[in-house]
Formats: C-alpha cells, sequence, structure tokens
C-alpha cells in the first residue's frame, strides 16, 4: 500500500509539472503586433488563428492535467483517510 501512495505522489507531481509546462508554452512568444498604417492582409489574418488556436490547444492540454493532477490528489487525500 506504501508503494502505490508513493506512486501516486509522483503522478500527482508530474501532472502539475505537464500542467505548468503547457500553460508555458501557451504564453509563448508574443505575436508581432499590426500597425494601423499597415495593410492588414491574409498573412496577418492566418497568423493570428494559428497563434489562438495553437493557444487554445495548449491550454486546454494544461487544463486537462491540472484536472488530473486534482482528481489524483483528492484520491490521495482519501487513501489517507482510510484506516
Amino acid at each position: 500500500m506504501e508503494l502505490a501512495i508513493y506512486a501516486l505522489d509522483v503522478t500527482i507531481v508530474v501532472a502539475a509539472v505537464l500542467s505548468a509546462w503547457f500553460w508555458l508554452q501557451a504564453a509563448g512568444k508574443p505575436q508581432r503586433r499590426v500597425s494601423k498604417f499597415e495593410d492588414f492582409n491574409h498573412a496577418d489574418l492566418n497568423r493570428l488563428v494559428t497563434a489562438l488556436n495553437r493557444a487554445r490547444i495548449l491550454n486546454a492540454r494544461a487544463a486537462l492535467a491540472t484536472a488530473i493532477a486534482a482528481l489524483l490528489g483528492g484520491l490521495r487525500i482519501a487513501l489517507d483517510l482510510l484506516p
């Protein structure tokens, strides 16, 4: 039982680190701003849409990793409450 608790603790830490990594990637590089004096063309629009889609995917992964870490943390606390 003690080995299972240690494995659960390590899994919680790994899920939390993955979540932080995904959110750091989502924050990523700032996008080049488009000046009001420039022509806004299809390449600018494509760049912005691609950046938004990538950030959305990474945020979804980070939210999933956070949910897994929270569920595993709850399981860990429940195991401690068992006699």
